[in-house]
């Protein structure tokens, strides 16, 4: 094991080969492992061969779309993804977001931001909030047990698939159990500028997954003109 197997691994993926070569070189620069793709097909060529730490991914690819190759990774794993695009507008963020990604980041960019978003999306999953002393380490949500320092879901000894953004919002509701929580809040500990309607979709998403009935939430209820509480049960 090398020094250079430490590092995170990070896959960029991208059809602009100068932009591919320039954001290799750069993370290369700044601590990372880094693999390219110039298309959804050929990542999943480097991911059946290797283990990456994060996707940076581009949204406008010919053939299959960042949006379309993201909504696939997140249905078969948990991977962080940073998406780019040159398209900046709300509805797009959104869409990013609904695909599951964990952070969005419009062209042209400078890349001392895209390194500052890609450490804190790293950071996100791996270091607990801090919590009181007297917070519980787990809560029970149904068939399921959320284990605040490890950011783990698990449903009768599974692992639920979470984002780093699900874990971040989840450990968060969850270390002021049976509180409500306002959305400027929740859009503070998501960090990056994540906006009221980002949290919703955030919220939205987990429900899938912690829910009998994500339509009638029984742990993560809304609260009336303040924000979202967690129910455990």
């Amino acid at each position: 094991m090398g020094e250079a197997e430490d590092k995170p691994h990070i896959l960029v993926v991208d059809d602009d080969n100068r932009l591919r070569e320039l954001l290799k070189s750069f993370l290369a620069r700044n601590g990372f492992r880094v693999t390219t793709a110039a298309s959804a097909a050929e990542a999943r060529q480097r991911q059946a061969a290797l283990d990456f730490d994060l996707v940076v991914l581009d949204v406008m690819m010919p053939g299959e779309t960042g949006l379309q190759f993201a909504a696939e990774l997140r249905r078969t794993g948990d991977i962080p993804i940073l998406m780019l695009t040159a398209m900046g507008e709300a509805k797009d963020r959104i869409a990013g977001l609904e695909a599951g990604v964990d952070d969005y980041l419009a062209k042209p960019f400078e890349p001392r931001e895209l390194l500052l978003r890609i450490q804190s999306v790293l950071r996100r999953g791996r270091s607990p909030a801090e919590a009181p002393p007297d917070t519980p380490r787990r809560v029970a949500l149904g068939p399921m047990l959320f284990d605040l320092e490890l950011g783990e879901l698990q449903q009768k000894g599974r692992r639920v698939p979470l984002t780093d953004s699900e874990v971040t919002l989840l450990r968060v509701l969850a270390l002021r159990l049976g509180e409500a929580v306002d959305r400027e809040t929740l859009c503070k500990s998501m960090g990056n500028a994540v906006n009221e309607r980002a949290i919703d979709v955030q919220v939205t998403r987990l429900r899938r997954k912690i829910e009998p009935d994500p339509g009638f939430p029984r742990y993560l209820r809304t609260v009336r003109g303040q924000g979202y509480r967690l129910v455990a049960g």
